[in-house]
């Protein structure tokens, strides 16, 4: 084996581990801040938990906030295929096709685990709070607002995602009843409708 093609064999084995390693690290702070919160989690309990010291966590994501930004852009992945559910139909569909995705992502145990924690944290703290609305301003709701051709388009998507957030809050995260308990076809039914008009309404 020449030195060429060890040096190359460690640079690829050291990038894999570095993405390892960014990858424990992104996994054990949606666990922390989960479990703890945003003002509760530290940037050292996230490094003590994932193994590693808490000066790699600075190098790979910065300050607490942008961990917490970096935890929340993969935990809400999922939702950022709401403007591709809203464009794939004719629009006096795309409440019930939002509202059905919307339902769906919180359903599914897999997403609905991470994002409890992102609307927990943002519920108890401010900065949290900025990185939620950046996050879901910028990603998500512009895009969907794209998709319509509706005056004041973002205005009826912000309208349209509070209805859609109130009842997760009320359902996954206080979980009131009978909203938490209900059959969730019985909700979409009851719900599409209204976000129907906050989208395409008069």
């Amino acid at each position: 084996m020449t030195e060429a093609t060890s040096s190359r064999r460690r640079g690829r084995r050291t990038r894999t581990e570095s993405a390892d390693t960014r990858d424990r690290i992104l996994s054990v702070a949606r666990e922390e801040f989960s479990e703890r919160g945003y003002e509760k989690t530290s940037v050292r309990g996230i490094a003590k938990a994932a193994g590693v010291d808490s000066a790699l966590v600075h190098h790979y994501f910065g300050t607490k906030e942008q961990v917490f930004e970096a935890a929340i852009e993969v935990a809400f992945a999922p939702a950022l295929n709401a403007p591709e559910a809203v464009a794939d139909g004719p629009l006096d569909g795309v409440g019930e096709r939002l509202t059905r995705f919307v339902f769906g992502v919180w359903e599914n145990p897999t997403t609905r685990a991470p994002l409890l924690a992102i609307l927990r944290s943002a519920v108890d703290n401010e900065t949290a709070a900025g990185v939620f609305r950046r996050l879901v301003v910028s990603q998500l709701m512009r895009r969907v607002a794209a998709q319509l051709d509706a005056p004041d388009a973002e205005l009826r998507v912000e309208l349209a995602a509070a209805q859609l957030v109130g009842c997760a809050m009320l359902r996954y995260v206080i979980k009131v009843d009978p909203l938490a308990s209900a059959d969730v076809e019985q909700l979409i039914a009851r719900v599409a409708p209204v976000v129907q008009g906050h989208l395409t309404g008069g």
